[in-house]
This record gives C-alpha cells, structure tokens and sequence, in this order.
C-alpha cells in the first residue's frame, strides 16, 4: 500500500531546481542593460584569451586559465543573484556589509605574509583579499549614508563622518601593505562625497591633510623601500632600469613592438619568454600590446567605455539618491583601476598593485567586478518600476 506523500517528501533535486528556478524567473531579462552585459562578458572572455595567451607555456599551462574559468562561473551566479532582488534593500544591511568587511581587513594580518604582504586569507581552493571587497562595501556603505541625508553633507562633523567611512578601510589596506589599493579607495570616496554634496573646502582640507601625512610617512620611513623606490622611478624613469624600474622598462618593450597590428596571439617574446613579471595579472595589458597591437589595444578600450558609459548612464538615471550613488561609486571605481593599471604598464604612472578589470587573473578582482555589475544590472531595472 502506498502511503501519501507529504511535504518533507519532496525530492531534494526539485527544491533545487524550483531555487534555481525562481532566481531566474526573478531574473529581468527583458529590461536588463544588454549593452553593459555584452560588454561585460566580452571583457572577460578577452581576459581569458589574454590569460591563456601570457601562461600557455611551460609546466601545467593552462591551470591559470582554469582557476580563472572557474572563478568566472562562480561570479556570475552571484551577479544573477544580487541583480535579482531589489536593491535597495541593502541599505538596512550596509553597516553589517561594511563591518564583515573591515573584520576580514583586520584579520589579514594574523595570517603568513606572502611576498611581503599580508593581503590575502587562505581558503580551501583559493585565497581571499579582502581589499577587493572592501571598494564595494565602502560604496554600499557611503551611499546609504549619503541617501540619508538626500545628497547634502554641509558641516564638518558629518564630512568627517563619511570621510572616516573611507579612511578606515584605506589605512588597514596600508598597513598591508598596499599603497596602490589605499589610493583606489580613498580615491572613491573622495568622488563619491563630492558627488554627494560634500563642500569644496572640506574635501581641500583633507586632502591637503592626507599630503601632509604621506609627507611625515616619507620623512620617518614608515613607507617600504619598494614602495618609495617605484614612486622614485616614476619621477625619473631611468634611475633604476634593472631593478625596481625592470617592470616598467620591460612592460614598455612590449607594447611597443606590438605596433600596428601585434606580434599575434601567442607570439609575444616579452610575454611567453617572461621578461614582463605579473604578466597575467597587474601587466595583462602589457601582453594585448605587444599580441594585438594598437588595434587590439583599441578594442580593449573601447570596451571598457562602453561598459564605463552604461554605468554612466544608470546613475545618472536611477530614481532614487541611493541608486545614484551606488552606480557613481562603481563607475569610480572601474575609471580609476583602468586609468592607474593602464596608465602603468605605458610608464605614465607609478607601479601599483591594481589589476585591471576583468582582465587580469585573480579570483577575488574578478569577483568583486561582478558583484559590482549585478548591482548596475539591478539599479538600471528598476528604473522602470514604481517605488
């Protein structure tokens, strides 16, 4: 005799698939910014050519492209996600967003240094670095404070407030250190206040505040001897060619041979023979330079300002401050890791740590990209619903 079915019955198989299901139904696939999407991906699936392109040789080649497919399956199931519910609903959670953030930065450095620096947690397959994470907690975070106050922060006590937003996370990043990402986030914040209606003369004053400081880190040597020589380099090219300005040397190399048309894909000297070090990460760039050439160079970008003008265009036509905000914040962010990464690997500014968006490898880069896009999909969506 068969008995009824009853609810603690139901096959495990099907609440998964009604999950996935829902998430997808959730989905707005009609209304969805298909530009900034098809830029998106295209982005990505240009990193990973770049990646396999720069690694292809040697031992256990293709692991880097792997890990890194990997990573990009995984990140987009969570833009799908976060582009499947309302986004202002974060708001409440902001502050928790925020503390899990500066917990993860402060706990960097109870773990082995790596390189030098104690940037990264180890996790089971991969390492996590929490300084990716923290640019879109620290958006998520000033946008909600500066929606509260409907885009106007006209004293000092509360400038200093939102300033402080920024500045916590910036000062554990350099402790790590990492001047580099330090700057990206202090950076954002700086735009997102002005933005948001900070006075002219605050964010002066603490600018000016800041230069003072990084001008006491330089007379005490709290900076690193690497950090202060990059920065040296910078300002003189040629003072150390085969040091600590080997990078740069070698990374301008490369792009100039690419000239027009590029040595072809998987035939870059400079790449597959490794005179350009962190090739498949900080110096991707280096490697479309020297494989595709200008041209190749040429589509790159006009990728990112694509994907750069769509992010534009939602903040400046979301409904409401907080969407405004959000959307500005990650249009910062992506400029300023475009602008500092590139403007690198051609010599035209100081060495950094910071990866270039979808394109260099790393798991929690790539990540937080998305997040961060699944956030933009979400915000243009609801432009076209009622509060």
């Amino acid at each position: 005799m068969s008995r009824v079915q009853g609810p603690t019955d139901i096959h495990p198989g099907l609440v998964r698939r009604s999950f996935a299901s829902e998430i997808l139904r959730r989905f707005p696939f009609r209304r969805i910014d298909k530009l900034l999407l098809f830029a998106t991906l295209s982005l990505n699936v240009f990193g990973l050519l770049m990646i396999y392109s720069a690694t292809f040789t040697g031992e256990n080649s293709t692991i880097f492209f792997k890990k890194q497919l990997v990573f990009l399956v995984v990140s987009i199931i969570f833009m799908v996600l976060i582009a499947s519910f309302d986004y202002r609903k974060l708001m409440p959670y902001s502050r928790h967003i925020y503390a899990a953030v500066i917990f993860l930065l402060s706990i960097v450095f109870l773990f082995p240094p790596k390189g030098g620096a104690r940037r990264w947690i180890p996790l089971i397959f991969t390492d996590l670095q929490p300084s990716e994470l923290s640019k879109l907690a620290l958006i998520i975070m000033l946008a909600t404070f500066i929606a509260d106050r409907r885009m106007v922060i006209d004293n000092w006590r509360e400038y200093l407030f939102a300033f402080g937003i920024g500045a916590l996370p910036a000062f554990l990043i350099f402790l790590e250190p990492d001047f580099g990402m330090s700057f990206v986030v202090l950076l954002i914040c700086f735009v997102m206040l002005l933005i948001g209606g900070a006075r002219i003369r605050h964010l002066v004053a603490s600018a000016l505040g800041l230069i003072a400081v990084f001008a006491l880190a330089v007379q005490f040597n709290i900076l690193k001897t690497y950090q202060l020589n990059r920065l040296l380099v910078f300002i003189r090219p040629g003072i150390d060619p085969l040091r600590s300005g080997y990078n740069i040397t070698q990374s301008k190399i490369a792009i100039g041979s690419g000239q027009l048309l590029g040595r072809g894909l998987f035939r870059g000297t400079q790449t597959n023979l490794r005179f350009v070090p962190s090739h498949h990460t900080d110096f991707i760039f280096s490697v479309v330079g020297e494989e595709l050439g200008f041209l190749g160079a040429a589509l790159l970008l006009t990728l990112f300002i694509l994907l750069m003008w769509r992010a534009y265009k939602i903040a400046s036509t979301a409904k409401e401050p907080f969407g405004t905000m959000v959307a500005a914040g990650i249009l910062t962010m992506f400029l300023i890791q475009i602008v500092v990464n590139i403007g690198m690997t051609m010599g035209i500014m100081p060495t950094t740590g910071i990866t270039l968006p979808f394109m260099s490898y790393g798991g929690s880069s790539l990540f937080t990209s998305y997040c961060a896009i699944g956030l933009l999909l979400n915000i243009g969506t609801h432009r076209f619903t009622q509060h």
